[in-house]
């Protein structure tokens, strides 16, 4: 909120790595909705990969829900994020985490904007600090608000039909 309007958020390129519970993770902005964030990190993930699609908020009859995809080449999650980059950068009805079994490392871009990378922390430091990223922590604006966009619908209905997607409820943590 400035002045009195709702005005779309664009974090600077920090991050910082920050304890959770006995661990660490490593907490980033996405300047601009910027899937190269994500990209970028997600190289430092060991194939095969898993998709966990979240919707929390469905804006149409899409059930919300937990959607894992099958086993991904890197490739194949490339594309993914490359073929619905309207609506992974344009709305946040949506959570995405790409999970590495082998590595047992998660990256995840959140509603917010923010993402959440646990695993190779160091690998994943080096990732972001060769986008240009800083140490520095993300700030979520508050008071703030979510948009879901109308014309985004139709791409996330084809979102959910790009796999055999296994679905399961949302978890109370989930929902917003």
């Amino acid at each position: 909120m400035v002045d009195n309007q709702w005005v779309e958020h664009s974090y600077p390129p920090v991050f910082v790595v920050a304890p959770i519970g006995e661990g660490q993770r490593v907490v980033a902005g996405v300047p601009g909705s910027d899937p190269q964030v994500l990209l970028s990190l997600l190289r430092c993930l060991a194939e095969p990969l898993v998709l966990l699609f979240v919707l929390h908020t469905p804006r149409d009859d899409s059930q919300a829900g937990r959607y894992w995809s099958p086993r991904l080449s890197r490739e194949e999650v490339e594309d993914f994020i490359y073929d619905f980059k309207p609506f992974l950068c344009g709305d946040s009805r949506f959570d995405l985490w790409v999970h590495s079994p082998e590595q047992q490392a998660t990256v995840v871009w959140d509603r917010h904007n923010l993402i959440y990378a646990y695993g190779p922390l160091d690998e994943y430091a080096s990732a972001l600090r060769a986008l240009g990223f800083s140490h520095g922590e993300p700030q979520l604006p508050v008071p703030h608000t979510h948009y879901y966009h109308p014309q985004l619908d139709d791409l996330g209905r084809q979102l959910l039909d790009r796999f055999d997607w296994e679905h399961a409820p949302l978890r109370p943590e989930d929902e917003q």
